[in-house]
């Protein structure tokens, strides 16, 4: 492996760049796609977005076509880390590419729409995925329900909950993590319950604060016979038993 490769490996970032324009020079190598995108991702790594970005630039001025791995790279750093205008223009020069979007693409525009508070688009862009053959997986889904816990809409954020299970996917820690403080917080305690037994029941693993939430929350509402169950369910599953207490312990 080239030494600059072992530098993003080895999260050396900041040696990368010299390193990687000094191949044609000094080595009278030419970078290739691989080597392009090896580097773009080293930047998106180090949140350097506006380099990247350079990078793909330099990329095109010397005749090598990015591909569905570079686009990916610079849309997951964009849109994950709250640079949402940028993100949209590498999605609109990807398509002036005619590359076609894959789930990985997806998935990180919803996750930028979501940071954005934009749950109508998002919900358009999951069925433009449906249309166009990629299956939405539960990142998919739990982008959807975090745009609408954003934007504090309980209704579409269960809508879309039970939609995973609909599609064949099972709800997972982030479903939970994101869902469950705000059914709390909107005092939807049925649909927190009911969660929660879901948690046990599909062998989820969460972190024990987010079940003593539910317990404390059910409490709290004079629902002690179902603080209990979970305490109990809790204490007696076997894929992984957490120490839950009620208020009064």
């Amino acid at each position: 492996m080239p030494f600059w490769r072992h530098c993003v490996h080895s999260k050396k970032f900041d040696k990368v760049d010299a390193l990687f324009r000094e191949l044609p020079t000094k080595l009278s190598i030419e970078p290739d796609s691989v080597s392009y995108n090896t580097v773009i991702k080293a930047f998106c790594e180090m949140g350097s977005f506006d380099s990247a970005v350079s990078m793909l630039d330099d990329m095109e001025k010397n005749g090598l076509e990015p591909d569905l791995i570079t686009f990916n790279t610079l849309l997951n750093g964009l849109y994950g880390k709250g640079r949402f205008s940028d993100g949209e223009k590498i999605w609109n020069r990807m398509d002036k590419k005619n590359v076609d979007p894959d789930i990985r693409s997806y998935n990180a525009k919803l996750q930028g729409l979501a940071a954005e508070k934009i749950s109508k688009e998002a919900v358009v862009l999951l069925e433009e995925m449906r249309n166009k053959g990629v299956k939405p997986d539960v990142f998919s889904f739990n982008a959807v329900i975090k745009a609408f816990v954003n934007e504090g809409n309980l209704e579409e954020a269960n809508r879309w909950y039970s939609e995973i299970r609909k599609s064949g996917h099972e709800p997972d820690k982030k479903t939970f993590t994101t869902l469950l403080p705000f059914l709390c917080e909107k005092g939807d305690l049925k649909t927190a319950f009911e969660a929660c037994k879901e948690i046990f029941t599909g062998h989820c693993l969460v972190d024990t604060a987010l079940l003593q939430l539910v317990v404390d929350s059910l409490a709290k509402e004079s629902k002690m016979a179902e603080a209990n169950n979970i305490v109990q369910l809790g204490k007696t599953n076997r894929y992984c038993r957490y120490k839950l207490k009620l208020p009064s312990d």
